[in-house]
């Protein structure tokens, strides 16, 4: 049997509008009357109708969030931290998948829209233009995650990848490494190409040095691919920096089938500190990036566009930072009087 709002109330001897205020904490209800009132939602098995409040009120009480792939320990960390910050704030979480597919990332906004979500934090760049504008029309709070820039109802957060990218370069090279090699990520991405460019940058201000970048795909087997290409190519570096640490512990993997022992033969770095980095043999030195803040901050960032007047954005910087493990050391002598001068 489906029971409405009126049989709860008149079971517990109360009005319809305190039974709603209780079920969305919108006034105080006394405590006797409170514990009545959930006796009787027990007795009968209520549940408020999330559709209807949705419909009478014209927002939800979740937050979205887009992610483009749950594969990747990075994002469930992120997942994780947004919605511990919603849920402490009594909100859920509407969570989207895109598996770096566009057609996947335009379908989850505007399943976003039409759920009328509070704020929507898209943790990907998948996602096309016109969406952005449309989320922004329909006055939809948005926080993006180096993707675009500040305007109204939206925010940027960035992260400061050539920081950290620039710590580990100038770590390895103090440790008379002169020969590089850089795995990228998937150049559609917004934020692996923002760390290719951050690492030939950082490379062009340490004379002497020399690199190659071989393409990959922010996944195992594309550090395992990557790193095949370089030793047929017969042309190794004495350090090799990654887009991100799945690519580094396939890298990892594929060095070691080949017989190469980390750091004696050569130096490895990943980047974003995921909890797999510290658990591989040998630990992997990598550049981190603080989940944690960056999934608190992409909620705070949303609620600042709430509670602003006119619905105002702003851009947030996530710094980044270089954890040294076990994969890097310095180079063999033979090594480094065969690297370029």
């Amino acid at each position: 049997m489906h029971y409405r709002m009126k049989d709860v109330a008149d079971r517990a001897g109360v009005s319809v509008t305190t039974v709603s205020h209780l079920l969305n904490n919108s006034r105080y209800v006394a405590p006797e009357t409170r514990r009545r009132i959930l006796e009787v939602i027990g007795q009968l098995g209520y549940y408020k109708n999330a559709h209807a409040r949705r419909l009478v009120r014209g927002q939800s009480d979740s937050y979205g969030l887009i992610v483009s792939d749950l594969r990747n320990p990075f994002f469930p960390e992120i997942v994780t931290n947004f919605e511990n910050a919603a849920l402490a704030e009594g909100f859920d979480l509407f969570l989207c998948n895109t598996n770096y597919d566009p057609a996947r990332a335009e379908a989850a906004v505007r399943k976003m829209m039409e759920n009328k979500v509070r704020g929507v934090a898209i943790m990907t760049s998948e996602i096309p233009g016109d969406l952005t504008a449309a989320l922004a029309a329909q006055k939809v709070p948005t926080v993006f995650l180096d993707v675009g820039s500040a305007g109204p109802y939206t925010s940027n957060i960035r992260v400061d990848y050539a920081g950290g990218i620039r710590l580990a370069v100038d770590y390895l090279f103090r440790f008379g490494h002169r020969d590089f090699a850089f795995i990228s990520g998937p150049q559609n991405l917004r934020s692996a190409v923002i760390r290719r460019q951050a690492f030939l940058d950082a490379l062009a201000q340490n004379q002497g040095t020399r690199c190659r970048v071989v393409d990959g795909n922010h996944r195992v087997e594309g550090g395992r691919a990557a790193v095949r290409a370089l030793l047929d190519s017969g042309d190794f570096p004495t350090a090799i920096l990654c887009s991100n640490d799945l690519t580094a512990i396939g890298a990892l993997a594929a060095l070691q089938k080949a017989g190469l022992s980390l750091p004696r033969d050569l130096s490895l770095v990943g980047f974003d500190d995921i909890d797999l980095a510290s658990l591989v043999f040998p630990p992997l030195t990598t550049i981190s990036l603080p989940r944690d803040r960056l999934g608190a901050m992409a909620l705070q960032a949303l609620q600042d566009i709430l509670g602003s007047d006119g619905g105002h954005g702003a851009e947030y910087v996530i710094e980044t930072s270089l954890v040294i493990r076990e994969s890097t050391g310095a180079v063999r002598a033979e090594k480094q009087s065969g690297s370029a001068a």
